[in-house]
C-alpha cells in the first residue's frame, strides 16, 4: 500500500476501508505491513488495521494529516478449509443459480418477470431430478439390476455376490435388490439436505442491518425481487418517494425463507425419484403377474408418487424471492412435511418392492432411457421458454451492452444443463466401463452388460462433433486477436511518445491489450457453445428415440463408414466425458489437500457465489449474505461517531462490487460520508453486461447518484476490469479517471532503470494516480452532518 495521503484540516478523522478481489489477500499484503492486528470479525471475515493503529480512536490528533487504513478480508468465506473442494460437484447448480440473475431489466412487465423466475427455479429442479437419477442410474439399474442379475459380471466381483441372482438367497429377487441399492441416491439426497442445511444456518439466517427504508407493512411477493426498473417516484401525494434499487433493499440480502422452502421442495423431488425408481420396476412387473393385490399396490403407489411430484412443482413454481423487507417467516408446512412425506414414500416403495416375487428376473435394463429422454426434452423446452421471456423483456428496456442482447441467462442455464448432463454421464460411462470390461458400453459381446441408457451414449458421441465445431470460432478469435495486436502498436507507441522505441516492448503491450479485449467477446463465445449444446443435444435425443440404440449400432451394416464414424465418436466420446469427470473428482482431491489449487477453485467461487442462492438451495452458499452486511456495519458504526468522521472504502476487482453492494445498503446520510474508489473493478464489464437488471446503466448511475463521491481507476491491459461508462452530470464529475498507462514507464531510465512489468490486473495501489484519486476523494468529502440538522446534504 502507498503512504498515507494528506487530509483536509478542516474535515473529521478518515478511514480508508480496503476490500480485496478474487483470490483472497493477506492483511498484511493489504495493509503493507506484516505487523497487523484483528480488531473486529472471526476466522472467516474480518477487519484489520496495523498494530500501530489499533488504538487509532484514542489519538486522533495522529491522524490529522492521514487516514485511518483498514483491511476487510474475506476470502476464507469461498477458500477456506478442504472440505470446500468438493463443492466442485455442485458446478451445475451455481451456474443455474447465476442465471436467475442474469435476466434483463424489468420495466412494466411484472408477468414476464415472474414467468422468468419461475422458469430457472424450474430448470434448477430439473438438475436435482437428472442427478438423482443418474445415481439411480449407476446404483440400481448398472449394478443391481444388469450385473448382479448377470452371472459372468458378478462371477469376479465377489462384493455382489450375495446379490447374485446365482446364489438364490433372499438378497437375490430383483425388488430387494434395488431396495438396497436405492440407499445410495438416498443418502446423496440427505446429504445435499445435509449441506445445504447446515450453510443456510451459516448464511441466510444471519440476519443483516435493518435499513431505514424497510417496508414493514408491505406483503412480500415475488415482484419484489424481479421488478427492478431502477428510480422511480411516487407522483400521488405533495412527497416524492424514491424506490431503491434492488440491491438497497432491505431483504435483498436474507434468503433464508425462499432457501428453506426451495430445500424442501429440491430434497422431497431427490427422494421422489428414488421411490418412482424403486417402485416403478416393482409396478411394471406385477401388471403382468398373478397378484392383483400387488398390482392394486403399486398402481396406488404411482399415482401417489406423481401427486408427491406435482406438489414438489407447485412449491417450486409458487412463489420467488421477498426483498422489501426482512422476510424472517417460513412456509412451515413445506419445510416440515414436504421432505418428510417423500421420504415415507420411498420407505413405501422399498418396502412394496422388497415383497417377495419368486419368479422376477431382471433382464435387459431399467427403463432409463425414457427417465432422461424426458428430462432432456424438459429442459431443452424450458431453456427455449426462458429465451422467450428473456427476449420479451429485453424488447421493453433495451441495455446495448448486455450480454447476448438480453440472452445470456438462458444461454448460462443451458451451459447448467449441459454440464448436469456430463457430469451424469460421465459417472455412468464409467461405471458401465468398469463393469463391462475393455469394450464400449452398449455395443454387446459374450458376458457384457446392456450399459447405460442409449441417450447417454448418444451424448457422449457428440461431444467431439462439438469439440470440432468449436475449432473454427476458436480459429477466428486467434485471427481476430493477432489482427488486433498488430493495429494497436500505434496507439501503444502513442501513449509512450517520451520513450525511445522498442519493437518488442510495444508489440508484447500491445499483445496484451488484444488478450485483454477478449473478455468483452466472451458472451457470443458463451452464446456459439449454448446454441451448438442445445442443437447437439435434441439431435441426440431425436438419433436415441428413432433408434432405440447406440451410435455405434443405430446406422446397421449397409453404410461402413457411417457406422465406423459413429462408433468412433461415441468411444472417443465416451472417454473424453468420463476422462472429464475423473480429471474434475481429481482437481476437487487435490485441493482439498493443496491449498494453492484450493484458492484456485476459491477464485472460481469468489465470482459464482456472489449471487444469494434464488434459484437452487443446494448451490454454494453465498458469501455476499455474510460480506455485504459486514461492510454496512462497519460503515455505519464508523461515520456514526462524533467529529464529522468520513470514509473511503476501497475495492479491488471483486472487492468493488461488494463495496458497490453495501454502499447500496446504506441509509442516506450515512452514504454523504462516503466515497467509493473502484480499481480494477469489473461492474460494467462483466456485472453490468451480464447482470443488466442489477448492474446495467440505470443501476449505477442511480449508485453514482446516491454516493457522495465516487472515482474508478482502469487499465487496458486488464482483463477483468474496466471503465464504468457513467458521464459527468450536474454536480457529478464523470466517474472515470483516463485509462492508466500500464507499464507506467516505457523503457529503461535513471529512475527506473529496470524493465517496469506490465500488471494488468494487479497492484493497482503502486500506481501514483491511486494515492492522488484517494487524495482528491477525502478532500471532496464535506465535514458529517450533526444528528439534529435536516435537510442537509454532504
Amino acid at each position: 500500500m502507498s503512504p498515507g495521503t494528506p487530509v483536509p484540516q478542516s474535515g473529521g478523522p478518515a478511514l480508508e476501508l480496503l476490500v480485496h478481489g478474487v483470490g483472497g489477500a493477506t492483511p498484511q499484503d493489504m495493509l503493507g505491513d506484516p505487523r497487523t492486528v484483528r480488531i473486529t470479525g472471526d476466522e472467516k471475515a474480518a477487519v484489520f488495521r496495523r498494530t500501530e493503529d489499533a488504538e487509532a480512536e484514542l489519538h486522533p490528533e495522529r491522524y490529522q494529516d492521514r487516514p485511518i487504513p483498514e483491511a476487510y478480508c474475506w476470502s476464507n468465506l469461498t477458500s477456506g478449509n478442504g472440505a470446500r473442494a468438493l463443492w466442485l460437484l455442485l458446478l451445475p447448480f451455481m451456474v443455474v443459480n447465476l442465471a436467475h440473475w442474469m435476466r434483463p431489466r424489468a420495466k412494466g412487465r411484472r408477468g414476464t418477470t415472474r414467468l422468468y423466475g419461475v422458469l430457472v427455479r424450474l430448470v434448477a429442479l430439473s438438475l436435482t431430478v437428472l442427478l438423482t437419477a443418474a445415481a439411480c442410474e449407476v446404483a440400481l439399474d448398472l449394478v443391481a439390476w444388469q450385473c448382479a442379475g448377470s452371472p459372468a459380471c458378478t462371477r469376479d466381483r465377489s462384493w455382489l455376490g450375495f446379490l447374485s441372482s446365482a446364489q438364490h438367497g433372499w438378497w437375490s429377487q430383483p425388488g430387494r435388490r434395488l431396495s438396497l441399492a436405492a440407499v445410495v441416491p438416498a443418502a446423496l439426497v440427505g446429504l445435499l439436505w445435509y449441506l445445504s442445511n447446515r450453510t443456510w444456518s451459516a448464511y441466510e439466517s444471519q440476519r443483516p442491518p435493518t435499513g431505514e427504508d424497510a417496508l414493514e407493512g408491505d406483503e412480500a411477493t415475488e415482484e419484489d425481487e424481479e421488478e427492478t426498473e431502477g428510480p422511480k417516484e411516487q407522483t400521488e401525494g405533495p412527497k416524492k418517494e424514491t424506490v431503491r434499487p434492488a440491491l438497497g433493499r432491505p431483504g435483498f440480502w436474507y434468503g433464508r425463507r425462499l432457501v428453506a422452502r426451495l430445500r424442501a421442495a429440491h430434497t422431497a423431488a431427490g427422494f421422489l425419484t428414488v421411490a418412482a425408481a424403486v417402485a416403478g420396476a416393482a409396478a411394471r412387473h406385477d401388471r403382468g403377474a398373478t397378484s392383483t393385490l400387488l398390482e392394486i399396490c403399486g398402481r396406488l403407489l404411482e399415482a401417489t408418487l406423481l401427486v408427491g411430484g406435482l406438489a414438489v412443482v407447485w412449491v417450486a413454481f409458487r412463489r420467488g424471492r421477498s426483498e422489501k423487507r426482512l422476510d424472517a417467516r417460513l412456509d412451515r408446512a413445506a419445510v416440515r412435511y414436504l421432505p418428510g412425506a417423500a421420504l415415507a414414500l420411498l420407505g413405501l416403495s422399498v418396502l412394496y418392492a422388497s415383497w417377495s416375487r419368486p419368479g422376477w428376473v431382471s433382464t435387459a435394463t431399467l427403463p432409463g432411457d425414457v427417465t432422461f429422454r424426458v428430462i432432456a426434452l424438459a429442459q431443452g423446452a424450458l431453456v427455449i421458454a426462458l429465451a422467450i421471456a428473456a427476449c420479451l423483456l429485453h424488447r421493453r428496456a433495451r441495455h446495448v451492452r448486455a450480454a447476448l442482447a438480453g440472452l445470456g441467462g438462458p444461454a448460462v442455464a443451458m451451459l447448467a444443463c449441459a454440464l448436469g448432463g456430463v457430469m451424469t454421464g460421465g459417472v455412468a460411462q464409467r461405471v458401465a466401463d468398469w463393469l463391462d470390461g475393455s469394450g464400449t458400453p452398449g455395443m454387446g459381446g459374450e458376458g457384457s452388460i446392456p450399459g447405460p441408457p442409449v441417450l447417454l451414449s448418444w451424448q457422449a458421441s457428440v461431444i467431439p462433433v462439438l469439440l470440432i465445431a468449436l475449432l473454427v470460432p476458436a480459429v477466428i478469435l486467434a485471427v481476430r486477436t493477432w489482427l488486433a495486436a498488430r493495429r494497436l502498436t500505434q496507439p501503444v507507441e502513442a501513449d509512450y511518445a517520451e520513450g525511445r522505441p522498442d519493437a518488442v516492448r510495444t508489440r508484447r503491450i500491445a499483445g496484451t491489450r488484444a488478450r485483454a479485449a477478449l473478455t468483452d467477446v466472451a458472451p457470443w463465445i458463451v452464446g456459439i457453445v449454448s446454441g451448438a449444446t442445445l442443437l447437439l443435444g435434441a439431435g441426440a435425443v431425436a438419433g436415441a428415440w428413432v433408434s432405440g440404440e447406440v451410435p455405434g449400432k443405430a446406422f446397421g451394416d449397409s453404410h461402413d463408414f457411417v457406422e465406423s464414424a459413429a462408433e468412433a465418436a461415441q468411444a472417443i466420446g465416451s472417454w473424453l466425458i468420463g476422462f472429464g469427470f475423473i480429471l474434475f473428482v481429481t482437481w476437487g482431491r487435490r485441493a482439498y489437500r493443496d491449498a494453492s489449487a484450493r484458492r484456485t477453485i476459491g477464485i472460481l467461487w469468489d465470482v459464482g457465489t456472489f449471487w444469494p442462492r434464488a434459484a437452487h438451495p443446494f448451490a454454494p452458499p453465498c458469501y455476499a449474505e455474510r460480506a455485504v452486511p459486514d461492510l454496512t456495519w462497519r460503515m455505519c458504526t464508523w461515520t456514526a461517531g462524533t467529529g464529522g468522521r468520513r470514509l473511503v472504502i476501497s475495492g479491488h476487482s471483486q472487492g468493488s462490487v461488494l463495496a458497490a453492494a453495501a454502499v447500496w445498503q446504506l441509509p442516506a446520510a450515512t452514504r454523504r460520508r462516503v466515497a467509493l474508489l473502484t480499481y480494477g473493478s469489473p461492474l460494467e464489464r462483466l456485472y453490468g453486461r451480464w447482470f443488466p437488471a442489477y448492474f446495467g446503466p440505470v443501476a449505477l448511475s442511480e449508485l453514482r447518484s446516491e454516493v457522495h463521491c465516487w472515482r474508478n481507476l482502469w487499465r487496458r491491459t486488464d482483463p477483468i476490469g474496466g471503465p464504468v461508462m457513467i458521464p459527468a452530470e450536474g454536480d457529478h464529475p464523470e466517474v472515470d479517471r483516463d485509462a492508466l498507462k500500464d507499464p507506467v514507464v516505457y523503457g529503461r531510465s535513471a529512475r527506473h532503470p529496470l524493465p517496469e512489468p506490465i500488471l494488468g490486473h494487479s497492484e493497482y495501489q503502486a500506481d501514483p494516480a491511486f494515492a492522488t484519486e484517494r487524495r482528491e476523494l477525502l478532500d471532496r468529502l464535506s465535514p458529517g452532518v450533526p444528528r439534529q440538522a435536516r435537510g442537509g446534504s454532504g
